[in-house]
């Protein structure tokens, strides 16, 4: 599957929180993101990522691990995702440093989501502040096939227009790059 996805800076934060509320109960969840690459820095470069995420909630405590391989849609950065939940988060991590991955960046995310439907789709909505970097995001997204990619972004659109944001709020700026830019 493909993660449909386009992420925009938010002028107007409490604002969209309460557009978001009356279409979902936000889940209120603190991320501790450990990105992975081999010692060449390959992964980055061809802009693959592979992360373990520990998300940190009221509902306890989850460790996932993402693949996402090189974007295939230049204008959004959509990348196809492939996902699984871990039962231990330290076995992971020394599972991936013993295949000779070497974390790349780590970093926190706190973030509000909301899963909601939307033109048909099952849509994630989330409202991002890494404290390292200024502002708040909005990150819309929803799973598809190859083939649904165009109307799905098309479809988030219409989602970020209806709360408020423009094309022009549109970022292609990763986390990653702006925290590293921040540590610099």
């Amino acid at each position: 599957m493909i993660e449909a996805e386009l992420k925009a800076r938010v002028h107007a934060p409490e604002s969209v929180a309460q557009q978001l509320d009356k279409l979902a109960t936000a889940r209120v969840e603190v991320y501790r993101d450990t990105y992975y690459d081999r010692p060449d820095g390959s992964l980055d470069k061809t802009g693959e990522e592979l992360r373990v995420r520990t998300v940190h909630g009221t509902d306890g405590t989850r460790t996932v691990l993402t693949y996402k391989s090189a974007a295939v849609d230049e204008a959004s950065g959509s990348k196809p995702e492939y996902e699984t939940h871990v039962e231990d988060a330290e076995a992971t991590h020394a599972i991936l440093r013993g295949l000779g991955y070497v974390p790349f960046i780590a970093f926190e995310k706190h973030c509000r989501n909301y899963d909601f439907e939307a033109h048909g789709r099952k849509m994630l909505a989330t409202l991002v502040r890494v404290p390292e970097i200024d502002g708040t995001f909005l990150e819309v997204e929803t799973l598809v096939d190859d083939d649904d990619l165009t109307s799905a972004l098309d479809d988030i659109r219409f989602v970020l227009t209806d709360l408020g944001i423009s094309p022009e709020d549109l970022t292609r700026e990763t986390y990653t790059g702006a925290v590293a830019a921040q540590r610099r």
